[in-house]
């Protein structure tokens, strides 16, 4: 009886150690042999993972800027050719320069504009300047292309010389007319062509002076 006892014992201890043996060869098994088998195994950790993160905030619109960018100031200079109506039956052609500076409000429509012209010619043998230097207002049409069409009126004083015997070398001047700035390709830079009518009372008779000027015209 005693030897049956001993030899069940055995058999169990026997079956309980070769159960443990076969377990970790299984999984080996699983793990080595079939590695395609075991990476097609769903996983629920990248879904967890996944669903945890935030989701990432959507893009910020990006701002959209004006094509055409307005300045406040305009600075100008260039050639300008004047006809002088000096007396009835009296006139002469000048040639010179003009400078103009252009202040807009904030890049709006209208502005306020300061100009000085000078033009010259010899004269029955003398050389004579006409210079004058005014002020006014300005209003611009603003174009889809960067170009300008503006008109303008001015006021102030005009000089003559040299001095002659029919009245004082000074007078009220004024200017009335308008022009285009054409800026095809940039936008501080422009050519600008005018047209005005320089009005002035010299030698107690009133003057209207066609002029036209041609030159480049700065924006900042």
């Amino acid at each position: 009886m005693r030897q049956v006892v001993t030899l069940c014992g055995l058999v169990a201890v026997f079956a309980l150690g070769a159960d443990a043996q076969v377990r970790p060869q299984n999984s080996l098994f699983l793990g080595s042999s079939f590695p395609a088998i075991a990476a097609a195994l769903p996983s629920a950790e990248p879904a967890a993972v996944a669903a945890a993160a935030p989701a990432p905030a959507p893009a910020e619109p990006q701002g959209i800027y004006g094509v055409i960018q307005n300045f406040n100031f305009q600075i100008s200079g260039g050639f300008t050719y004047m006809r002088f109506y000096e007396i009835p039956n009296t006139t002469g052609d000048l040639d010179g320069f003009n400078i103009s500076l252009v202040y807009y409000p904030r890049g709006g429509h209208w502005g306020v504009e300061g100009e000085f012209v000078a033009a010259f010619a010899p004269q029955n043998g003398v050389s004579t300047t006409l210079d004058a230097g005014m002020g006014g207002g300005r209003f611009r049409f603003i174009k889809g292309s960067g170009s300008e069409i503006w008109v303008h009126a001015l006021v102030g004083g005009a000089h003559f010389g040299p001095q002659t015997p029919y009245g004082s070398e000074s007078a009220l001047a004024s200017e009335a007319g308008g022009g285009i700035d054409l800026a095809p390709r940039h936008r501080r830079a422009a050519v600008r062509i005018e047209a005005d009518a320089l009005g002035t009372y010299f030698f107690g008779t009133y003057q209207v002076n066609p002029k036209v000027s041609v030159g480049l015209v700065y924006k900042f």
